[in-house]
């Protein structure tokens, strides 16, 4: 968790961008991802000095060469610790003219393996601080945010993130982070995973689903091959985004992550022979409400459901990817839920009948505002090949800790909120927060779940009832509502009431009558 300090100098960092000419929020974050990253340079640099020196021994790893580079200038003073303390007007000369060709041009051979992931991705960095000034005085506010615990950092870089509140197609990559978390606790990844969002935007649920491990597993960075598959092998992104490619990077590597697979490809557009069956765990938040032409969508996704609706598509791509016994939390439109057309009863059908459909938790309508009104649900299955589903378990949230308008705020105390509070909730914050208590039925859901009657905001439904609907999986298609019993007086007794009343109107209207005379 930031302070309020820090949240101010963050502030402060926006604010000058806005206020030098830099209006575009993803441009913002892509300039202060840049800087970041040269900033990390320098410490990965520094860090290589220390050792040597300890060591009495040459530097094995240099990040910045010795030497000029082909201008003559010193590659020395292209590390952060250094050009900070330059006059505006040169150090905006060295980052433009110097820095940044250096960081699409020379890193990755300069780097090698370990931060490869990150120089591919800066290959194409384009510098577009206008001025001097504004340099300065970015460079200047970033040099005061501490960046050296992990959590601060990742904390930091979510804060920015948060800032993105642009509309539209942007929209797609700002899953509130409360419901990553909870989706990634019912999932509850294992050390062995191999994780993959072919949609990542941010990375948003990779991030997470890291944090998760470091803090179920504290001990698997104390192994050697654990923390070589968790640096290297368990994270991968796909964007077509070059933009979304860059900051999900550096927020991998602000989290702790040293090299993610983080990569351009257009998931849907693609075949996958080689990354068939190749994740044991897929979290995502796909774009939906779109259509591709039948000759721009990958054939081996046309051979599980023939559609040009995105949201089936990407639900295919993620049968497509899955291992058997593979897992998957999954945002879909509500749409996909009900829908009529063949394609969506099919795709139903094989969640149910070929593979194991475990649940479908329905969101409120404003989770993704101020971006869209869009009803969606969570998708949790697993990748069997062979069946499994006996009952599904339904969960209605009605309250997911923040107020569901535009503005989005939230009810509770910030450790009251998320799906793992600090304390537990009493009955009135749980009216306000129902997502601890997703995750805790969650966990009873082959249990006392079962039992549940079909009138509570949870229950399960029977395999043979869902296909009796024809795999409709809306929540309300199962729910049952309760009808208040209302007591009926006898008739001859509301008869009696009535006549009463007609003598006493009787009676005033004698007495008015008499009292006009």
């Amino acid at each position: 968790m930031i302070t309020g300090e820090i949240k101010n100098q963050i502030d402060r960092i926006w604010d000058s961008f806005w206020s030098g000419g830099i209006s575009n929020p993803l441009e913002v974050i892509e300039q202060i991802t840049y800087l970041l990253f040269i900033r990390r340079l320098d410490d990965l640099h520094t860090l290589e000095e220390r050792k040597a020196n300890r060591l009495g021994t040459p530097m094995e790893r240099r990040v910045f060469p010795e030497g000029d580079d082909p201008e003559g200038r010193p590659y020395e003073d292209f590390r952060w610790s250094r050009f900070r303390n330059f006059a505006p007007a040169e150090m905006f000369v060295v980052v433009d003219r110097h820095v940044f060709p250096y960081l699409r041009e020379d890193l990755a051979r300069q780097l090698g393996n370990g931060d490869s992931t990150y120089a591919q991705h800066m290959k194409d960095a384009r510098f577009t601080i206008p001025t001097p000034a504004l340099l300065a005085k970015v460079v200047d506010l970033l040099a005061n945010v501490p960046m050296e615990d992990r959590d601060t950092k990742g904390d930091i870089y979510e804060y920015m993130l948060a800032k993105i509140a642009t509309a539209g197609q942007n929209g797609q990559f700002r899953t509130p982070r409360h419901i990553i978390r909870l989706m990634v606790e019912m999932t509850a990844p294992r050390p062995n995973d191999v994780i993959c969002d072919p949609a990542c935007g941010t990375a948003g649920f990779l991030v997470a689903a890291g944090e998760y491990m470091r803090g179920h597993y504290p001990a698997l960075l104390h192994d050697p091959a654990q923390r070589e598959h968790f640096h290297t092998r368990m994270f991968h992104g796909f964007d077509f985004d070059n933009t979304m490619l860059r900051i999900a990077s550096m927020n991998m590597l602000l989290h702790g992550v040293e090299s993610p697979d983080i990569r351009y490809r257009d998931s849907l557009a693609e075949e996958h022979a080689g990354d068939e069956e190749a994740y044991t765990l897929v979290l995502a938040n796909p774009p939906f409400a779109g259509s591709l032409d039948y000759e721009n969508t990958a054939k081996d996704l046309q051979k599980i459901v023939r559609t040009k609706k995105t949201e089936l598509l990407f639900l295919a791509l993620f049968l497509r990817l899955l291992r058997p016994g593979g897992r998957a939390a999954v945002i879909v439109p509500d749409g996909v839920l009900f829908g009529s057309s063949r394609a969506h009863r099919e795709l139903r059908r094989i969640l149910v009948e070929e593979q194991k459909l475990d649940g479908v938790v329905s969101l409120p309508g404003g989770v993704f505002k101020p971006y869209a009104g869009v009803s969606t649900a969570i998708l949790l299955f697993t990748k069997t090949n062979s069946g499994g589903t006996d009952a599904v378990w339904f969960y209605d949230v009605r309250a997911d800790g923040w107020s569901l308008d535009d503005k989005r705020t939230p009810l509770l105390a910030e450790e009251k909120l998320g799906p793992a509070p600090a304390t537990p909730l009493s009955e009135d914050e749980h009216a306000r927060n129902n997502l601890p208590d997703v995750l805790a039925r969650w966990g009873e859901r082959a249990g006392n779940e079962r039992e549940r009657p079909r009138t509570a905001q949870s229950f399960s439904v029977e395999k043979a009832d869902i296909a009796a609907q024809g795999y409709d999986l809306s929540l309300n298609r199962y729910r049952e509502v309760v009808h208040e019993e209302v007591e009926h007086r006898p008739p001859k007794e509301i008869l009696a009431e009535l006549w009463r009343l007609e003598e006493e109107i009787q009676r005033e209207m004698r007495e008015f009558e008499a009292m006009l005379g």
